[in-house]
């Protein structure tokens, strides 16, 4: 079965800090992640092509994520980042597709997670310059904690010309073992067309010592009741999973939980989506 990563990062500290990268808990990804790092993990687990995306809110990292995208034989597709509050975000779109490797840029993503404001996504400037987004046929990627997605369904019904993709499936509370809350805001926001979500970064909201295939289980399951395998896209959320899965072990994991799934659906989720959503012609 074809394989599309739809979520994976890189960096090189040289270049610039991982400021996110904070505490002795998450000391193991203080050191450069590269393409070259990534490839034989991916490749071993039958992957084919990816998604880079964003981790800084910096205007420099995405031309160097669209250039390695460009001599990679991995990488389909960039999310990265501007900003969308700039009066000119049009013309900074248009300049990033200009850049060797400009025509990576499949979406845009912002660090909403750690916005004190929970209804960032609602206000006026944001809202204008996701509009710009979606005129320059671009995606938009949530990066949210549960309590901001009743504002990103608000967002996403304010703009169906949008398509939201939900990061790590709003990042469910796993290791508490609560689920009703985000259950009906998952809901509530998979009603709206315009929505897709990855089965990304689950093993990271679980115990990363303890986990088990049946602690995500109740998430998964959720997921698909409320979009259905056809705006679902796996992604391995590497380096990060390494926090408390290998690559393999995420993908095997990911396979066990669709394992009822029909060959169709299963196909939607391991590459289908993320190559209609994303337009991954290379895929």
């Amino acid at each position: 079965m074809l394989i599309v990563d739809a979520h994976h990062h890189v960096w090189d500290l040289s270049a610039r800090d991982q400021d996110w990268i904070t505490g002795e808990e998450l000391m193991p990804l203080q050191r450069d992640f590269t393409l070259a790092d990534l490839g034989p993990e991916a490749r071993a687990a039958g992957v084919t092509a990816t998604v880079l995306v964003q981790t800084v809110t910096t205007a420099e990292e995405t031309p160097e994520l669209l250039a390695l995208g460009l001599d990679s034989d991995l990488v389909a597709g960039v999310v990265g980042w501007t900003d969308l509050t700039a009066p000119a975000v049009a013309d900074e779109l248009a300049r990033l597709r200009e850049q060797p490797g400009g025509c990576l840029l499949v979406g845009i993503r912002h660090q909403v997670q750690g916005e004190p404001d929970p209804r960032w996504l609602l206000r006026p400037d944001v809202l204008r310059g996701l509009a710009t987004l979606a005129e320059a046929g671009l995606v938009y990627d949530l990066v949210i904690v549960p309590h901001q997605l009743p504002a990103a369904a608000e967002a996403a019904s304010r703009l169906p010309q949008l398509t939201f993709v939900l990061d790590h499936v709003g990042k469910p509370p796993i290791a508490t073992r609560e689920h009703d809350g985000w259950d009906r805001d998952i809901r509530a926001l998979a009603a709206l067309p315009n929505t897709v979500a990855k089965l990304s970064g689950l093993v990271t909201e679980a115990r990363w010592d303890s986990w088990t295939v049946d602690d995500l289980r109740p998430y998964t399951d959720s997921a698909l009741e409320a979009f259905g395998a056809d705006r679902l896209m796996f992604g391995s959320d590497w380096p990060v999973c390494r926090l408390a899965a290998s690559y393999g072990q995420v993908v095997d994991t990911v396979r066990t939980l669709t394992a009822e799934l029909t060959v169709e659906e299963q196909s939607s989720i391991f590459a289908g989506t993320a190559t209609r959503v994303y337009g991954l012609a290379a895929a």
